[in-house]
């Protein structure tokens, strides 16, 4: 086994050599999911300004009668909100903030595929040279010619709420 990927999070791969996701862009940047995580994909829904809430989770949407946050990650990563196009879809995802699950949307650009990731082709993010901070990559999993970057979700959600002092609890997560 090479150096790296015994440095990739033991979490996200769990003893598995692969780890099936579903893959999505922001901002031109390829990324993936968990597909265990992903509860559904929806297309863009009427949504709600929290009025103070800071822009990462500045607005709310109705998911099966409940109210849960809308993220848009690409603000954790310092790239610029966008405006939506005819490819623009929400990811509802159950994850935990402060061991409570949690629903929660993310918005991204355009919806691809459910794949499989090879762990043997996984890299951590590198030390040097990366734009956004390497806390928030799980990995780098390269896939033909190009990366997939799994972001690490408890800890943009995490630093987040350090950030505004809030978590984020607008949903429960129900399986």
């Amino acid at each position: 086994m090479n150096e790296a990927v015994r440095k990739i999070s033991k979490d996200l791969w769990n003893g598995r050599d692969e780890l099936e996701v579903l893959t999505f862009d922001i901002a031109g940047e390829m990324f993936a999911l968990e597909a265990v995580i992903v509860q559904e994909i929806l297309d863009l829904l009427p949504e709600t300004v929290v009025p103070g809430a800071k822009a990462f989770v500045g607005c709310v949407i109705n998911f099966r009668g409940k109210v849960i946050p809308l993220a848009d990650i690409r603000l954790a990563f310092g790239m610029e909100a966008t405006k939506p196009t005819i490819d623009s879809r929400i990811i509802v995802i159950a994850i935990n903030i402060d061991g409570e699950p949690v629903l929660a949307g993310i918005r991204t650009d355009k919806v691809h595929e459910v794949t499989t990731l090879l762990r043997a082709a996984g890299e951590p993010p590198p030390s040097v040279g990366m734009r956004w901070r390497p806390d928030f990559i799980e990995c780098l999993v390269k896939r033909g010619t190009e990366f997939i970057i799994v972001p690490n979700l408890n800890a943009i959600f995490a630093a987040e709420a350090d950030r505004t002092g809030s978590s984020i609890s607008h949903g429960s997560a129900q399986r």
